[in-house]
């Protein structure tokens, strides 16, 4: 086997792991923001947002980050002329950006201090969506 086909496929399983958490993290907000008065409710949903933040998303973020560095490395820093290449980056950080805006969501949510609405969780949930459709057909394609 050879070594990048196995961090190629390691960096598809972080992705998939991060998108899945990115994804479901502002649905489970959603669920909360409706559901505040509700005591247990709320506890559930906390515990659920900090697991789902702290063991799963956090870390296959990293995973996606330091598996994607080695296959740039693999291929040779050059590649990072490629515009295709950078324009991936571009949406992977705006990704991150995103991610850790969650975080802060989710911090506020806890404090109970949220001003946010569930439409608003609802709305800001395609962002990921959009910017996975964009990642993929810039990969796939390498248009540029």
């Amino acid at each position: 086997m050879s070594g990048y086909l196995l961090f190629k496929s390691l960096h598809l399983i972080a992705v998939i792991s991060w998108m899945a958490g990115l994804l479901y993290l502002p649905r489970i907000f959603v669920y909360h923001v409706e559901n505040f008065e509700k005591d247990q409710a709320t506890e559930i949903f906390e515990t659920m947002e900090r697991r789902l933040y702290n063991y799963i998303m956090r870390p296959a973020m990293i995973l996606s980050w330091f598996f994607g560095i080695i296959l740039i490395w693999i291929n040779g820093i050059e590649s990072f002329a490629l515009l295709w290449i950078q324009i991936k980056i571009i949406l992977v950080v705006i990704l991150t950006i995103y991610h850790e805006y969650l975080g802060r969501c989710m911090r506020v949510l806890h404090s109970k201090e949220n001003s946010k609405s569930s439409k608003f969780f609802r709305i800001i949930n395609e962002i990921p969506t959009v910017l996975l459709i964009l990642i993929v057909f810039i990969v796939v394609f390498k248009p540029i």
